[in-house]
C-alpha cells in the first residue's frame, strides 16, 4: 500500500540540489511537520461531521472514534482552540499512526486518496518552512515593514490539515515564493487592451502603456497557467529588479507589498489550502463598491477599525489574469505605532499576558459586534483583521483588509439608516445564523483562538470582557452557544459539494476545564 513517503524524499532531492545547506534541517524537522499536521487533522477528525464517524466516546485518557466499518480511532482529547504541535500519534485499531497521510489513506474513506496526497505535500512544505527559518524569536517589536511582519507567520493555517500544501509548487517554487522564505519576488505584466478588460475602481497610469493596461502577474501563474511571456522590462510600479518589480510576498503568498507601499493581490490558480486562488470577474467587479462601503462601516465603528481602501482592480474577463490594488495597512499607523496581522500577534511574547489579551479580546469583540448589529458581518481570521499596537504592544485599535468574503444584511442596514449598497448576491443575506457563524467562525474561534493558543486562555479572556461588550442579541448567541467553525477536514473530503461547509464546536465559557486536556 502507498505510504507517501515519496513526497517527503522528492523535496529531500529537490532540496539537495537547490539548497543542500537546509537538507538537514528539513529531515530533522519531519517528525515535528507530522505532528503539527497530524493535530490539525485529528480536530477535524474529533469534532466535524464524518459521516463514516458513527459516534465518539470520551474515554479517561482521551477520546475514541467509532467508524463505520467496524473499526476504532483512539487519540488525546482534542481542545479545538489549541495551536502546536500537540498530537504525537493516534491509533487506528490498535497501530499507531504519526503519519497524517498514511492514516488518512488506511482510513479508506471517500475522497481519503486526494486528500492524502495533500496530508503528505503539507507535512513536506512544512518541514521545508521550518528548516528555513532565522535561530530564535526577535523580541517585540522585532519587524518594521508590514511585509516583515507578515513573513514571520510560519505554518500557515493554524487549524487546516492542508496548512502548508502547494501542490504544484517545486521546492525552487517554495523558496523563492513563499513568504515565510523571506523572498523577493520579481513581478511581471501582462499587456492587455483597455477595451478588452475590466476595470473598478481607478487604474493607475504607471500601469498602463498608451491603450494598454498593464496587470501585474505572479511569475508562478505565469510559468505554469498563462504560459507566456510577461513584460518586465516595464515593472508593475516602483522599483525594477533585473527581471521586473521587486516585491514582498504577503501572508497569502499571491499578495504582494509594492516598493511604494502598494499592495497587490494577484491571480494564482493553485489550491492553497481549501481554495484555488484565482480572481473572478465578479470580485473585480464588486471590489470598488465593497470598499466604498468599507469606509461606511470605518465611520460607524467609533473609531475602533479602519478598513484598508482598494485603489484599483482589473481583470481581461479570465480569472486567470485579474489584479486588485489596495492600500497597505500601514497606512492607519501613527509615530512609533506598528499594524500586526493577528496571526503573527503569536510570534510575540505579547499574548501570554492575559491582561494583554483581554485587551485585545475586547477591542476585537467590540468592533466586530458592533459592526454585526450594524448589517456586516467580517470575515475577521488572522490574516484579514490586524491590529494597531502602540510601541510598548498595548492593543489600540483594528484593520481589516478584503472585503470579498464578507456577509451584509440588508434588514439591519435599513434598520439603522444605512443604504444598501449593490453586492453579489453571495454577500447578501439576512440569515441570522449565516451572518454569526461568518464573524463568530473567523473572529473567536479563528483569530482569538489563534491568539490565545489554547481553549483556557480563550475561555479566561472571553470571561474577562464578557461585562463590557455591547448588549445585543448577538452577544447572547457568541456567549451561550455553540461556536460555529468551517469544517475544513470535511470540505476537503467532499469535492462535489459547492461552498463552504459547517460544524459546532463547544463554547469556551461553558466546557470543563479538563475538557480541553490534550
Amino acid at each position: 500500500m502507498h505510504r507517501f513517503p515519496s513526497v517527503e524524499a522528492q523535496v529531500a532531492a529537490e532540496l539537495a540540489e537547490v539548497r543542500p545547506d537546509l537538507l538537514p534541517a528539513y529531515t530533522d524537522g519531519l517528525p515535528g511537520a507530522r505532528c503539527a499536521v497530524l493535530t490539525r487533522l485529528w480536530r477535524g477528525l474529533a469534532h466535524e461531521p464524518l459521516p463514516w464517524v458513527t459516534r465518539r466516546v470520551e474515554e479517561a485518557r482521551g477520546l475514541a472514534l467509532r467508524l463505520a466499518d467496524g473499526r476504532s480511532l483512539h487519540g488525546p482529547r482534542a481542545d479545538p482552540y489549541a495551536t502546536g504541535d500537540l498530537v504525537g500519534a493516534v491509533l487506528l485499531d490498535g497501530v499507531a499512526y504519526a503519519d497524517p497521510a498514511r492514516l488518512m489513506t488506511d482510513l479508506r474513506v471517500p475522497h481519503g486518496a486526494g486528500f492524502a496526497a495533500e496530508l503528505a505535500h503539507s507535512v513536506a512544505s512544512s518541514a521545508l518552512s521550518r528548516a528555513n527559518q532565522p535561530a530564535g524569536v526577535a523580541p517585540w517589536p522585532g519587524a518594521g515593514r508590514d511585509w516583515e511582519w507578515e513573513q514571520r507567520v510560519v505554518d500557515g493555517h493554524p487549524f487546516h490539515p492542508g496548512c502548508r500544501s502547494r501542490i504544484g509548487f517545486s521546492v525552487a517554487e517554495q523558496l523563492a515564493y513563499g513568504p515565510e522564505h523571506r523572498p523577493v519576488v520579481a513581478l511581471g505584466a501582462v499587456a492587455a487592451p483597455e477595451e478588452d478588460c475590466l476595470v473598478s475602481g481607478v487604474w493607475p497610469e504607471h500601469l498602463r502603456d498608451g491603450g494598454r493596461l498593464l496587470i501585474p502577474v505572479h511569475p508562478w501563474q505565469a510559468a505554469h497557467v498563462l504560459k507566456q511571456p510577461t513584460d518586465t522590462g516595464r515593472p508593475a510600479g516602483g522599483e525594477a529588479g533585473g527581471g521586473g518589480l521587486s516585491a514582498h510576498p504577503l501572508m497569502s503568498l499571491r499578495t504582494l507589498a509594492l516598493p511604494g507601499g502598494t499592495h497587490v493581490k494577484t491571480a494564482l490558480s493553485a489550491r492553497l489550502t481549501s481554495s484555488v486562488r484565482d480572481i473572478s470577474v465578479g470580485s473585480v467587479q464588486a471590489s470598488a463598491v465593497l470598499s466604498e462601503f468599507g469606509e461606511v462601516l470605518a465611520a460607524r465603528s467609533g473609531g475602533l477599525l479602519h478598513v484598508t481602501r482598494t485603489l484599483g482592480a482589473a481583470t481581461t474577463g479570465s480569472p486567470d489574469l485579474a489584479a486588485v490594488l489596495r492600500e497597505s495597512p500601514q497606512a492607519y499607523a501613527g509615530a512609533g505605532e506598528h499594524v500586526v496581522p493577528v496571526a503573527a500577534l503569536a510570534t510575540t511574547e505579547l499574548p501570554r499576558s492575559g491582561a494583554w489579551l483581554a485587551d485585545f479580546t475586547r477591542l476585537a469583540l467590540t468592533a466586530g459586534l458592533r459592526l454585526l448589529e450594524l448589517g456586516a458581518a467580517l470575515e475577521a481570521h488572522g490574516q484579514n483583521l490586524l491590529v494597531v499596537l502602540s510601541g510598548t504592544g498595548r492593543p489600540l485599535r483594528l484593520v481589516y483588509r478584503d472585503l470579498a468574503d464578507i456577509r451584509v444584511s440588508p434588514a439591519r442596514l435599513a434598520a439603522h439608516g444605512i443604504e444598501v449598497p449593490r453586492l453579489p448576491e453571495r454577500i447578501v443575506t439576512d440569515d441570522v445564523r449565516a451572518l454569526r457563524r461568518k464573524l463568530f467562525g473567523s473572529l473567536v474561534a479563528g483569530a482569538l483562538a489563534t491568539t490565545a493558543a489554547s481553549g483556557p486562555a480563550l475561555r479566561a479572556a472571553l470571561a474577562a470582557v464578557a461585562g463590557d461588550l455591547p448588549r445585543t442579541p448577538d452577544l447572547a448567541a457568541l456567549l451561550e452557544e455553540p461556536l460555529p467553525v468551517k469544517a475544513l477536514t470535511l470540505m476537503r473530503l467532499s469535492p462535489d459539494v459547492p461552498g463552504d461547509q459547517w460544524t459546532t464546536l463547544p463554547n469556551p465559557l461553558v466546557l470543563k476545564p479538563d475538557a480541553f486536556d490534550h
